[in-house]
């Protein structure tokens, strides 16, 4: 019996000590993990928005790109959508697109924001964080400015203001 809980308590230790060690290399080495940096080629993706089309951001050269990562429980995310949404609908007919991504979150949920925010830019949903661990986003909202040759000229994290959203588009705009 004493054998047996020694066993036990000795396994524990052993899982409690891998999982601090294991905690303490994640945050140790997190900033040497792929990240796009400005001036870096935007790493292109394939991603379906929520009407079925499918947006590969390499198709978009020529045009400048906002590109968006964003969460429907994320309250600055909320509160710029607005924003984003009447800046594009200004410069979109100047060749300037937004591809926003949602992460990780149900279709029926994103569906039901873009419904209650009235927004009309493409909207895809990043399933498997394939896109926001390429693109190394840690926090929400997370917005790089992509130029028309593909290179990232500004990469922003935290909520944007209107002005803050124009001023982005307009330095994007071809």
């Amino acid at each position: 019996m004493k054998k047996r809980r020694l066993v036990t308590r000795t396994i524990i230790l052993l899982v409690l000590g891998a999982a601090v060690v294991y905690t303490l290399y994640a945050n140790f080495t997190k900033d040497s993990r792929l990240k796009v940096d400005v001036g870096d080629q935007a790493p292109d993706f394939v991603l379906i928005d929520m009407d079925g089309n499918k947006h590969q951001l390499s198709d978009y050269r020529g045009q400048g790109v906002f590109l968006n990562f964003w969460g429907t429980w994320c309250p600055p995310c909320k509160k710029e959508m607005p924003y984003i949404n009447n800046q594009y609908n200004q410069f979109k007919d100047q060749g300037v697109q937004v591809l926003s991504v949602d992460i990780q979150e149900s279709e029926l949920v994103v569906n039901q924001f873009v419904e209650q925010y009235k927004l009309d830019f493409p909207i895809m949903i990043d399933k498997d964080k394939e896109v926001m661990t390429a693109y190394g986003v840690d926090l929400l909202p997370a917005t790089f400015l992509i130029d028309k040759n593909g290179k990232v000229v500004k990469y922003h994290t935290g909520e944007l203001t209107e002005d803050k959203v124009r001023e982005f588009m307009e330095s994007i705009k071809p």
